[in-house]
């Protein structure tokens, strides 16, 4: 550290970073900022921190960040051959919705499935919304009930999809396999979220029902009408997901796994779609440019931490939880961590699961925490974080819903919260038993 100072104050970069995300401010530049602040406390010279970033480029939250950058491509593709609207379509026109209770479900299983594919909250329910809102006006479904479903059932998606980046992010750093991942933290964790929106979703209905209404604007019929092109391009799609995710599971691929699947499936779709090789291509780089900023915000973010762990802050920091911990035991440990990484720790979903992680790992080793435990301490830390204030996540899939009811979105947010740090408590008391 510079000036010998205290090794605790290497966490002076991750303060500032989390007071500049709780101000709103913009998400590379404030990792700039805490990377440039953590390379003077760290005595870094111009070389050494050119050639951290150069060593960051082949980093796990590189990686990530590029499959997340993939992922924004192939919602292009999907979304430039209809094949995503055709999804919904099919979906909504295979059921016969005739009560407000179906309406709600079929919505909910749409925007988690299209999440789960896509990867991206806010990127699918664009897609879904004008689709749902004509269909669920005509039933009486107000605004605010819309709001919620988006907001959860996307959520859901988040939790169970085999290659989108949260669930990637944490097998990579807990060396879970898809199918560990999911019985321990993925399955509890959508269960919790989509059994609590459900409920509140049908109590919003209930309570907004005759108050709130889409306008006539709003429910206008959608003519949308999947052609012989749209069909078998969505059909290419679904079998070259489905092959690609079986193959995956059976070979225990790993993350980098990831980037072919998005690259074959955006290709050949687009070939279905006929756009052809070369415009389905360009195709998904242009929509891959649109998430660049992440991918540059994950280079930037690897030695921030780096920087940090090298202060020795973490370290420092474990010691001073140490006697409380000893007190409260691994049931406390894991407890304080969710909370933390849920309350204290903003940003990204990713870069939370990794700040968490590094920050408590250590800790972790010493009390033994076995990896499904600490991945669903992960997944909860950099999840849940989006539903106990209005964030902009929340406000974005209101604003998709046309509501303007932050009461109902915030209501499900913190029942959900409460129902999930139960649930914690039972299988960390549970765990400490074993």
């Amino acid at each position: 550290m510079i000036f010998n100072l205290p090794p605790i104050l290497g966490l002076l970069p991750l303060v500032l970073y989390i007071i500049l995300m709780l101000r709103g401010k913009d998400m590379n530049v404030s990792v700039l900022v805490c990377v440039v602040l953590g390379a003077i406390l760290t005595k870094q010279t111009p070389l050494a921190f050119a050639e951290t970033l150069k060593g960051s480029l082949s980093s796990f939250l590189s990686l990530i960040g590029f499959i997340i950058v993939l992922g924004a491509g192939l919602g292009e593709v999907l979304t430039r051959t209809s094949v995503a609207q055709n999804i919904v379509y099919t979906v909504v026109n295979r059921f016969n919705i005739k009560s407000q209770k179906a309406a709600i479900i079929i919505s909910m299983v749409i925007s988690t499935l299209l999440v789960s594919m896509l990867g991206t909250l806010s990127g699918a329910n664009a897609i879904i919304a004008p689709i749902l809102i004509p269909i669920v006006a005509s039933l009486g479904i107000t605004p605010n009930t819309l709001g919620v479903i988006l907001h959860g059932a996307g959520a859901t998606g988040l939790y169970i999809g085999p290659f989108v980046p949260p669930v990637v992010t944490i097998m990579g750093l807990t060396g879970l396999s898809y199918t560990q991942y999911m019985k321990s933290a993925g399955i509890p964790l959508a269960i919790i979220v989509w059994g609590s929106t459900l409920f509140m979703a049908i109590r919003t209905q209930k309570l907004t029902e005759g108050k709130f209404q889409y306008s006539k604007e709003d429910a206008l019929k959608d003519d949308f009408t999947p052609t012989p092109i749209i069909k078998r391009a969505t059909l290419v799609f679904v079998l070259t997901m489905v092959a690609m995710l079986t193959y995956g599971i059976i070979m225990k691929a790993g993350a980098s796994y990831a980037i072919l699947v998005m690259i074959v499936c955006s290709l050949t779709t687009a070939i279905a779609g006929n756009l052809g090789f070369g415009e389905g291509l360009t195709t998904m780089v242009r929509g891959a440019s649109k998430m660049f900023w992440m991918f540059f915000m994950f280079v930037l973010f690897d030695p921030f931490l780096n920087y940090v762990a090298e202060s020795g802050a973490f370290d420092a920091l474990a010691g001073y939880m140490q006697p409380l911990i000893d007190k409260g035991g691994v049931v406390a440990f894991l407890m304080i961590t969710t909370a933390i990484g849920v309350f204290a720790v903003s940003g990204a979903g990713i870069a939370q699961a990794k700040m968490t992680h590094d920050i408590f790992f250590p800790t972790a080793m010493l009390f033994n925490v076995q990896m499904p435990i600490w991945a669903l301490v992960i997944l909860v830390s950099c999840q849940i974080t989006f539903f106990v204030t209005p964030t902009v996540d929340m406000v974005g899939q209101m604003g998709l819903a046309r509501s303007k009811d932050i009461k109902a979105m915030l209501k499900n947010g913190w029942v959900l919260t409460i129902i999930t740090f139960i649930y914690v408590f039972v299988r960390a008391l549970l765990y400490s038993k074993m």
